[in-house]
């Protein structure tokens, strides 16, 4: 069973969550260009969504969410190349990979 919700961030940014039993996804809707949102919006999303499931990520748990963002922003990159789209997230995930390659402890 999947349940939707949306939150809102301290700065006003929208979230749409999907969450399930065993996982959950979160996306920063826009209508332009693909975007990766900065670090801090990405940790507010993480602790907003373990306050709504009324229960905290393990350390893995932390390492796997810190992955898979790095891993989506990858992806719209790879499209954006493969389309000839304008760049959205490149300099986005180049000026941010380190950090969150290291909150991923990878």
């Amino acid at each position: 069973m999947s349940t939707v919700f949306g939150l809102q961030l301290a700065g006003g940014q929208d979230v749409v969550v999907k969450a399930r039993e065993d996982g959950a996804s979160g996306v920063f809707p826009t209508t332009g260009p693909a975007m990766l949102p900065p670090i801090e919006s990405s940790a507010a999303f993480l602790t907003a969504y373990q306050e709504h499931r009324g229960r905290r990520f393990t350390e893995e748990e932390q390492e796997v969410a810190w992955a898979a963002g790095l891993w989506t922003a990858a992806h719209d990159v790879r499209w954006e190349a493969l389309h000839d789209k304008a760049p959205g997230v490149d300099d986005a995930l180049r000026a941010q990979a380190a950090e969150r390659l290291r909150r991923a402890k990878a």
